[in-house]
């Protein structure tokens, strides 16, 4: 129990220093269970029934309990009905309801307490990555990486919910986003340089191992990274992370196409049907049950973001290196045989880039990966970020991660 005094944490929390003390009576604990932030606890006896506090009996190190009360309560408790001592369990009752123990208000605030979210910048592989961070420093890690033609800004209701307990970081990749590419530094965009770029900034982060997240474009990149240093990783979530044939969809036709022939007209036809701001809501749209669901602040900061000048060329030049993924599939499912990472397929089934058998597959190399189907489309995070963060938790959970 917190002790009285007038200075430290009770000072600055508004307790006064009175100190209630009860000879004889053990000390006790109190948990305050189905209330929500905005319930008080008053002096009167009524309250003490609404509010439903549990007192935990247990044997003291000494005969004295102290209270520290706010002095608005102590005035309540002079003014209350005096309360029978022959009972203690029945005393400290009625005194619980007329004060908020500090113990209880940390257990109150600790579960509606949202971990602030920073972000900030660091310069890896002489480019200005951008990134979202939370979480105890000290924390196991869970790296998040995004996919086209999204940010970090996709992981924004995750991160969050998967911070009380993990080091969450979340970076942008080159040409996303607000990671800055210095003009003179001549970048070529390709998924060998991101995941380059990456490798640096988890090295200036001083990041040594991580459980690795990978969403579409995040895949190849987080994937790279896994092959090259396979101790780092482990444990691997790919929601709609594709790394099989069988995994591309139909929509792929177009892409294909101009992998076959890089022609300016084939060019031409990826900017005019996905580079749009059309193209970019039906992305996150398609597939989902309730498309207004979908927060339109996501298509339209990627679209924003996409408009500057001179980025629809890199997407364009990252769209024709994509066939540079599907040459290394097979390495990346050597590297699942040989390293044997544990695994969580988590897949929105409707999405038509990457089609639940990308998902299902991984069992091929994988035996004991876990696939779980979502009722969405390919921004599962937009829909289903609960379920998602569930089934993180208990992955990671039980593998240690």
């Amino acid at each position: 129990m917190a002790n009285g005094g007038g200075s430290g944490d009770n000072a600055s929390a508004g307790f006064s220093s009175t100190t209630y003390e009860m000879k004889g009576a053990p000390s006790f604990e109190v948990q305050r269970k189905n209330l929500s932030p905005e319930t008080k606890i008053l002096g009167t006896r009524t309250n003490a029934t609404l509010c439903r506090t549990d007192v935990l009996l247990h044997k003291p190190p000494s005969k004295v309990a102290r209270l520290v009360l706010s002095r608005a309560t102590e005035k309540n408790l002079t003014n209350a009905d005096s309360a029978p001592r022959d009972s203690v369990g029945r005393w400290i009752m009625k005194m619980m309801s007329a004060t908020t123990s500090q113990i209880a208000t940390k257990r109150v605030e600790a579960r509606y307490s949202v971990p602030p979210t920073s972000v900030r910048k660091i310069e890896a592989d002489g480019v200005q990555v951008f990134y979202r961070a939370a979480g105890d420093p000290s924390a196991r890690v869970v790296l998040l990486l995004h996919g086209f033609p999204s940010s970090s800004f996709m992981f924004r209701e995750l991160i969050p919910r998967l911070a009380d307990q993990y080091r969450v970081i979340a970076p942008d990749l080159p040409g996303f986003g607000f990671t800055e590419v210095p003009p003179k530094r001549n970048y070529k965009y390709s998924f060998d340089a991101l995941a380059l770029t990456i490798e640096a900034f988890t090295e200036a982060l001083k990041i040594k191992s991580y459980a690795l997240y990978v969403f579409d474009y995040g895949a190849p990149t987080g994937f790279r990274l896994a092959m090259a240093h396979p101790e780092r990783v482990k444990a691997i979530i790919s929601q709609n992370g594709n790394a099989y044939e069988e995994g591309l969809g139909d929509t792929w036709g177009p892409i294909r196409k101009y992998w076959a022939a890089p022609t300016a007209e084939n060019r031409e036809v990826i900017r005019k049907n996905i580079l749009t701001l059309e193209g970019t809501r039906w992305q996150y749209t398609h597939g989902v049950a309730t498309p207004e669901s979908v927060a339109p602040e996501s298509y339209t900061l990627d679209m924003a973001l996409m408009d500057r000048p001179g980025n629809k060329e890199i997407q364009l030049d990252l769209f024709l290196d994509y066939a540079s993924n599907v040459k290394l599939y097979p390495k990346f499912q050597e590297y699942f045989r040989k390293s044997k990472p544990p695994l969580l397929a988590i897949w929105g089934k409707n999405d038509p880039f990457f089609v639940p058998a990308g998902a299902e597959a991984f069992r091929k190399d994988l035996p004991n990966a876990q696939v779980n189907f979502l009722d969405t489309g390919h921004f599962a995070t937009e829909t289903h970020v609960v379920a998602i963060t569930a089934a993180m938790r208990e992955f990671l959970d039980a593998n240690g991660s």
